[in-house]
């Protein structure tokens, strides 16, 4: 999940997209001096294919114009080299609306990419999804979907292969750490699900820990953790861990208004452009948190994640425990065209309060880690959580004495 702003500006009108090819077909460069890609050389060679395809093409019957116009934008984009850009169809902009909002139509399942394995992976499963009944687990990478290999893609393009409409199915084939192998899930595709963000309680083992993960960041997070921490508080809550493993990113507004409740007054975050144009986010300290805080992180903690966990280090706000985290340091718009359609592009690189860019190079934690899968089994707890649970109990002590 991407850090996404979604500005729905109409960028031209059809009228005026027209005379933006008429102008550079006669030569006018593209803005901020770069040569001009739509000329009157390139319109020519597009309809010399287009001829091409129609006179000899042998399965020409089977040409959808529109797909092939579709193409075109999309390479336009991908021609970029930039895997957060992207081009939207119509049907790929409501989804990515309907992300952001915390909701979804599918399998009731959390997906991101790996980095490591360069395909989609399952972040989480939803509780009583389809996802859940098939059998689908976190950590689990999905190699193909419908016999299409995920390798590559963007995570867009993973999640509208994967959704689709209410009681059709979508085939899953899935390789799973420690098994031989693949295994192919056959999924009954539900109807409209309502995105749970955030899971919390109190642990078993420490019943003066608060616990919260938070999945992603949506329109629905915010809500759903300040409900979350009045449960917490309400039950005695005296240190807390704050999980962002394989935590994806998603809306900068919502990241910037949970910071609001665990930060002091001061700088959150911000951003610069290509012309070194500064937006600030900040806090006014006024609903700072106030227990000792542990904050969970992996290498699958991105963007909108990272934002979060580089203030908290920055400020000395609680202690990071787990492996460097993905590195993604940009921020992607959406602009809407005047066809439904829609632009996402890379537009400024964001600062942690310090003015670290951690993009490329992701956030060391204070307390490296690695994940260990059995954990403690008495308590169920894995051994990042287990560390977590050591450094909060000894600060709370500090306190109370």
């Amino acid at each position: 999940m991407l850090i996404i702003s979604l500005f729905f500006a109409c960028v031209c009108t059809g009228g005026a997209l027209y005379r933006l090819y008429k102008a550079r077909a006669v030569g006018v460069s593209a803005q901020g001096g770069r040569e001009s890609v739509v000329t009157n050389d390139t319109l020519e060679k597009m309809k010399v294919i287009e001829d091409a395809v129609s006179t000899y093409y042998y399965y020409e019957d089977k040409v959808d114009a529109e797909e092939m116009r579709e193409g075109i934008y999309k390479g336009m984009i991908d021609s970029l080299g930039d895997p957060y850009s992207e081009y939207y169809s119509k049907e790929e902009l409501e989804e990515a609306i309907n992300s952001n909002q915390g909701i979804s139509y599918g399998i009731g399942a959390y997906i991101s990419m790996s980095k490591q394995m360069n395909m989609a992976m399952i972040n989480g499963v939803m509780e009583g999804s389809p996802a859940e009944e098939a059998g689908l687990r976190e950590g689990d990478i999905i190699y193909e979907v419908d016999g299409e290999t995920t390798q590559g893609m963007s995570l867009t393009q993973v999640v509208s292969l994967v959704k689709g409409r209410e009681g059709t199915t979508v085939q899953l084939t899935i390789y799973r750490e420690g098994e031989v192998d693949f295994q192919r899930l056959e999924i009954k595709r539900s109807k409209r699900l309502e995105t749970t963000t955030v899971d919390s309680g109190m642990l078993e083992d420490a019943d003066n820990i608060g616990y919260l993960r938070i999945r992603e960041f949506d329109t629905v997070t915010v809500d759903q953790y300040t409900e979350a921490m009045a449960e917490l508080r309400g039950h005695g809550m005296e240190g807390m861990i704050l999980d962002l493993r394989s935590n994806p990113g998603g809306d900068v507004n919502a990241v910037v208004e949970i910071a609001r409740k665990i930060l002091p007054e001061g700088l959150i975050v911000y951003t610069e452009d290509k012309q070194g144009v500064r937006k600030e986010y900040t806090c006014d300290g006024k609903k700072e948190l106030d227990v000792p805080l542990v904050v969970l992180v992996n290498e699958y903690s991105a963007s909108a994640s990272e934002i979060l966990a580089g203030a908290i280090q920055d400020y000395h706000k609680g202690t990071l425990v787990g492996t460097t985290t993905y590195g993604k340091g940009i921020v992607q718009q959406i602009q809407r065209l005047d066809d439904g359609t829609a632009l996402k592009l890379t537009i400024s690189a964001y600062y942690t309060p310090a003015g670290r860019n951690i993009h490329g190079v992701g956030i060391k934690p204070d307390v490296e880690l690695e994940y260990d899968y059995e954990g403690n089994e008495e308590t169920g707890s894995d051994n990042q959580v287990e560390r977590a649970i050591e450094i909060l109990n000894d600060e709370i002590s500090v306190e109370n004495n």
